[in-house]
């Protein structure tokens, strides 16, 4: 039993909790009401530190130091694993096979059973032995035939040729074979080298079964190759004299056809990360500085005659257009066809050159000769961005890495499939029985991660890809299935919302493995919102009732019957159907109210970027627009890559009419998914993208800075009399800059200890007293408060506080949108470092009801919005949704919440599947439409939330 007495973190209210161990226990309740604080901060904090206790204070100095909870007594409580939503890495070298450990042990396979191929001939590399050099001869030669046994003629560059014959007829060697004929030296003499190619006679002899290599004996063939070997410094040859074959032999590691040599396969070869496998251009990275044909060729609409290669464009360079139209025809080129219609072979032309045309490689290589002048280092660095590296084509290994296979392919090809590829490679790949043995434990990890990756559906994911390009879910899911493979028994796993980005048709799979984990004897703990989860659990807590100080008490604890019948828990009403989120009626009618907006549309044509399959999408304006489909079907990519990116390129796009650019600024460099044209960019002003990224990365940052109000608080405190009279301005009253801001400190209101091996201490400022104010500062106040106490204050009770007087009702507006989003519980002074990714993007949506621009359109982007809300939050979020629309604006969701994508007016459906499966549009239209589509997933889910709807 997991015992927790006085529990005070953050809003927790001195609570008493007991928790049976070895269960899945899910932790709801409205957003604030505590979970996290109770899960993470407290929980697993003290899980955490005692075991980082218990080490060494040599170990401890490298680890996360934890703060002790402010709690009486946690007893029971086991080693603690924390899985959340976090992008922990912003590593470009970390990738998903590296992450789950899975690349570690493709290096190892491939390091002790890999197969190197020469590349130039694909003969198998490998050191030659008297044993592989007579099983070679017993399949290839006759019988009956007549066989030399030769090695080459010494190679030795200090020594004349004389000398080296003397030496040889000092060993016994008197014949050379040159050609296909036997010269005897004891016959003929030679003054100089032969022009054909020679070798060293070491025996001749008539080949026959009999002469087969005895177990624990020795044959004269065996004998007279073992001789070879020694005298011709590791290399032999057998020469078949009736087919006319020589066949090579080499005790080194090399090509015995082309005297190649190679690496000998070892992990560290294959690793990126370590110099010795890395390519060399690009360390490892897999993309170099190079010209980047995204900013040469910036719309692929435009043909070669129209200007489409941009740099030609400027008068000192349009010789070398003329250049190209002029050889076109001859070369086979078509200049009046869009850019992306080119064929590989006018590609190739283009690139490359063709007669006395260089081509756009051979003019950036003519500019970066001439790079010395400003002049064209200014010219080139508009078109230079990080490329895919040309050496190692994005492997990121050296070359002799690539040459090494496994069932047929590379590590390179492997690292490219997607997990479900991979899974079926592994569970398909047969070795030989050697090879077999060696790798057996091997292929077990690989193939039981694999199986993890697919059932937290990630199968979709290519083991390349990088981590810090993962949303928050994924990179949760892939943790757990990193703590799968890990095989861990008697932890305690604390999990942060793992549904999220998840299709509810993988919910199943998701709610399986966390059973698995709680069925090895582990005790599973997740902060979640998701119904099905909460359905699954063992144990609930619900925390509330409300959020922030109205919070931090457990409303209810037992089983979900038990919640449901709890008369205070809001979880248990809307579990049980008594509250739900309704579909807007149409009046005196049980029809789904739908806008049908106005006929303006967005238009993506011929949208391909990774697994969108030149698909075309209508995105209707002034509407409520969802956009839906399984983990992996590319709404990521068709929102953010290709729509967003467009849209914002367009919007931002600059006349380029100056001989000499300017140096290109990030704004120009964006990267815009492949797709054909998007049409319609005339009818919006602007295009956001609302996302959960931090509102701020210092503690000063704060809700009401962001969205301006701070401003107002501040101009009130800075026109009272007695600030008037102490010529107090509003930046008197800022922390964020000097003046009447705590000097010790610089309006942190905490000084930083640091503790090496202990945890960091944050000791509260002694001259301040942590108020982050001077004190004549603090003397000002403004109805009977000082800035330090309107700071400490809720959204909620400010908004009362400012209401109460007539200047102080702008603040109180700006305020309320923060009210208006469920953020009422917040308050105006906390860091928003210590805003979770739901609250800061509820913060932003706030700024953005604030703002009072009227008669601009802006298209508004939000990718899960619902991350981190209780149902209850789930319809206010709608309700602000509809007041953006109703202000003359549009709204694009990327989402998996059916409450939320029933509400909408309007929904792109891509799938059916993940990765490869993907990409397509299954169904669009409104909710009711795509319900009754059978091919999409979405409306069989969708189906049963609209019948409990209406």
């Amino acid at each position: 039993m997991i015992v927790i007495k006085g529990a005070r973190v953050h809003n927790l209210k001195n609570i008493d909790l007991e928790l049976p161990r070895n269960r899945l226990i899910v932790f709801t309740g409205v957003s604030g009401s505590g979970k996290s604080s109770l899960a993470f901060d407290t929980i697993y904090a003290e899980g955490q530190r005692r075991y980082v206790e218990s080490l060494s204070a040599y170990a401890r100095q490298f680890l996360e130091r934890m703060d002790k909870p402010d709690v009486d007594l946690i007893q029971g409580i086991s080693p603690a694993v924390a899985i959340e939503q976090k992008t922990n890495t912003r590593n470009p070298r970390s990738t998903v096979g590296t992450s789950t450990e899975i690349y570690d042990y493709l290096r190892l396979l491939f390091g002790r059973v890999g197969i190197t191929k020469c590349h130039r001939c694909g003969q198998i590399v490998q050191k030659d032995s008297v044993r592989t050099a007579i099983d070679r001869l017993q399949r290839e030669v006759l019988e009956g035939e007549k066989v030399y046994i030769l090695f080459p003629f010494p190679a030795d560059s200090n020594r004349t040729f004389k000398q080296k014959l003397s030496d040889l007829q000092s060993k016994g060697y008197f014949r050379l074979l040159v050609g296909n004929d036997i010269v005897d030296l004891n016959e003929q003499s030679l003054s100089k080298p032969p022009k054909e190619k020679h070798f060293v006679l070491v025996d001749r002899l008539v080949f026959h079964a009999e002469d087969q290599l005895p177990e624990g004996s020795r044959s004269r063939i065996a004998d007279s190759l073992e001789t070879a070997f020694r005298d011709g410094a590791g290399y032999a040859t057998i020469y078949l004299v009736a087919q006319g074959k020589m066949l090579h032999f080499s005790q080194q590691f090399e090509c015995a056809t082309c005297g190649i040599k190679y690496e000998e396969p070892e992990p560290r070869l294959f690793s990126f990360n370590n110099p010795y496998g890395a390519c060399p251009k690009c360390q490892g990275f897999g993309r170099s500085v190079g010209i980047d044909m995204n900013l040469v060729v910036p719309d692929v609409s435009r043909s070669i005659a129209s200007g489409a290669i941009q740099p030609w464009n400027f008068p000192r360079f349009r010789e070398n257009l003329h250049a190209l139209l002029d050889i076109a025809p001859e070369a086979g080129v078509r200049v009046d066809v869009p850019f992306r219609d080119l064929t590989r072979e006018e590609l190739d032309v283009v690139m490359n050159g063709y007669r006395y045309f260089d081509g756009i490689n051979g003019f950036f290589r003519m500019i970066e000769k001439k790079a010395y002048k400003v002049q064209y280092r200014v010219f080139l660095s508009r078109y230079r961005g990080y490329t895919t590296c040309d050496l190692c084509g994005g492997s990121r290994l050296r070359r002799e890495a690539l040459n090494v296979y496994v069932g047929g392919r590379n590590i390179h090809d492997i690292v490219r499939m997607s997990v479900d590829g991979a899974k079926e490679f592994f569970d398909a790949l047969v070795l030989e029985p050697m090879q077999e043995e060696i790798a057996r434990q091997i292929l077990l990890e690989i193939r039981r991660r694999l199986k993890y990756l697919v059932d937290v559906g990630l199968g979709y994911l290519t083991l390349d890809r990088l981590s810090n390009t993962l949303s928050g879910g994924e990179t949760q899911r892939i943790n757990l299935a990193t703590a799968l493979g890990s095989s861990l028994v008697g932890a305690l796993y604390v999990l942060d919302e793992p549904s999220v980005g998840l299709h509810p048709r993988d919910n199943n799979k998701l709610i399986a493995i966390l059973k698995s984990l709680r069925d090895v004897g582990n005790t599973v703990i997740v902060v979640e919102h998701d119904a099905d989860m909460i359905k699954a659990s063992d144990i609930v807590v619900d925390l509330g009732p409300g959020a922030g100080e109205h919070g931090g008490e457990v409303v209810a604890v037992g089983t979900v019957d038990s919640i449901i019948k709890h008369p205070r828990s809001l979880t248990g009403k809307y579990l049980s159907g008594e509250k739900q989120i309704p579909v807007p009626l149409l009046k005196g009618s049980l029809t789904a109210a739908r806008r049908s907006g106005n006929g303006d549309a967005i238009f993506i044509r011929g949208a391909s970027e990774h697994n969108l399959k030149n698909i075309d999408v209508r995105i209707p304006l002034h509407m409520f627009v969802c956009v839906t489909g399984v983990s992996g079907s590319g709404k990521s990519t068709l929102v953010h890559e290709v729509l967003y990116a467009g849209l914002k390129k367009q919007l931002r796009s600059i006349a380029r009419d100056s001989d000499y650019p300017r140096i290109r600024t990030s704004e120009d460099a964006f990267s815009v998914g492949r797709h054909q044209a998007i049409e319609g960019v005339h009818l919006i002003d602007d295009v956001e993208l609302v996302d959960q990224s931090p509102i701020g990365r210092t503690p000063r940052s704060n809700p009401v800075t962001y969205i301006g109000a701070f401003d107002d608080i501040r101009a009130l405190f800075a026109s009272t009399q007695q600030a008037k009279i102490r010529g107090y301005t509003p930046g008197t009253f800022s922390f964020n800059v000097p003046g009447g801001r705590c000097d010790a400190c610089e309006g942190e209101g905490y000084q930083l200890v640091e503790m090496q091996f202990m945890a960091d201490l944050y000791l509260v400022c002694e001259a301040c007293k942590g108020t982050r104010y001077k004190a004549d500062v603090l003397e000002i106040q403004y109805q009977g408060k000082n800035i330090h106490d309107v700071l400490n204050m809720s959204v909620s009770e400010a908004i009362e506080f400012f209401r109460l007087t007539r200047r102080g009702k702008r603040a109180a507006e700006k305020l309320q949108v923060l009210e208006d989003v469920g953020l009422g519980y917040i308050r105006l002074g906390q860091p928003a470092t210590t805003l979770s990714g739901g609250e800061a993007q509820r913060v932003k949506l706030a700024a953005h009801l604030a703002e009072k621009k009227r008669g601009l359109h802006k298209l508004f982007i939000f990718d899960e919005p619902t991350t981190g809300l209780h149902f209850d939050d789930v319809s206010k979020l709608l309700r602000c949704f509809n007041n953006l629309i109703e202000a003359g604006n549009s709204i694009l969701v990327i989402e998996h919440n059916m409450d939320v994508i029933k509400s909408a007016d309007w929904i792109i459906d891509l799938g059916p599947e993940g990765g490869d499966g993907g990409g397509w549009i299954v169904a669009e239209g409104t909710p009711e439409e795509v319900a009754q589509n059978e091919r999409s997933y979405t409306g069989k889910f969708l189906k049963r939330y609209l019948a409990a709807s209406l």
